[in-house]
């Protein structure tokens, strides 16, 4: 997915970020990347998405141990400025709840979410990124929420999200100065958590998704979506709530089939095979 251009979406057309949606609740061994030339048993699932009018995580589960992922790698015609200027008043409103809408259904993905940044994520680029779970990027890509300089805020859950990943004032220094981090810079200020040198093939943020996603793989489905769960929760609320959102979660994960596999597989020292169940 290529993330671009100031705007409260970002025009969408330079630079390639990718979100990895690792982990599907009820997948086991068998995954395979489709699309992209590198499909393996040992591949996650990648949902390579475009701009807001195609929703981008869409995959097909052939069979109950296998996901066929479609890499939606299209010409990424977003809502660039020259089309935003074309608007009429009335039209903006709708059309910004749409896009907030599409990256609140990204952020409330049960399954750990990647995104990375291998060019530039500015505005509604960098709300989607905020979106996910983790985020990685590479030392030329470029971010930033730049919507003050277009005389509007953050539109798509810039200023509740970035706050949250960083602090509410330097959070509120980057919006009020619609400052341009590179990838050195963000992963200072804690914006991402891996940094990485470009290579050749434009990818490396990408490619780096991919090896997290791999060690994400083989862990309990079960447990990691309920640990996003208790995570993203008990973030919103007091510890003591917190601590009791923890003991609800992990009474999930009590009567799973995948919790007494894990035990036999160490047990008999063996890889564990997860159904999801």
């Amino acid at each position: 997915m290529a993330v671009a251009a100031p705007g409260a979406w970002g025009a969408l057309q330079a630079g390639r970020a990718r979100l990895v949606a690792a982990c599907r609740a009820w997948l086991g061994p068998g995954w395979r990347l489709s699309g992209s030339g590198a499909g393996r048993r040992e591949g996650p699932a990648v949902w390579a998405g475009g701009p807001s009018q195609r929703r981008g995580y869409s995959s097909e589960a052939k069979t109950e141990d296998e996901l066929r992922v479609r890499h939606l790698e299209e010409e990424n015609r977003g809502a660039d400025l020259k089309e935003r200027a074309k608007m009429h008043s009335s039209e903006v409103g709708p059309f910004v709840s749409k896009i907030r809408a599409v990256i609140n259904d990204i952020a409330n993905l049960p399954m750990p979410t990647i995104a990375a940044i291998d060019g530039l994520a500015l505005g509604g680029g960098l709300e989607l990124a905020l979106a996910c779970d983790i985020r990685v990027a590479a030392s030329s890509a470029k971010m930033g929420l730049v919507e003050t300089k277009l005389a509007i805020i953050p539109g798509g859950g810039g200023t509740q999200r970035l706050p949250r990943a960083i602090g509410m004032s330097l959070a509120k220094e980057l919006i009020f100065s619609a400052r341009v981090l590179d990838g050195q810079e963000a992963k200072a200020v804690g914006l991402i958590s891996h940094v990485l040198e470009q290579n050749q093939e434009g990818d490396a943020a990408y490619r780096k998704a991919l090896d997290l996603a791999r060690e994400f793989l083989p862990q309990g489905p079960v447990a990691m979506r309920v640990a996003k769960l208790a995570i993203n929760q008990g973030m919103e609320v007091d510890l003591v709530t917190g601590l009791a959102i923890e003991e609800a979660c992990y009474a999930q994960t009590i009567p799973t089939k995948d919790r007494l596999e894990g035990l036999l597989a160490f047990k008999e020292k063996r890889p564990p095979r997860y159904k999801g169940e």
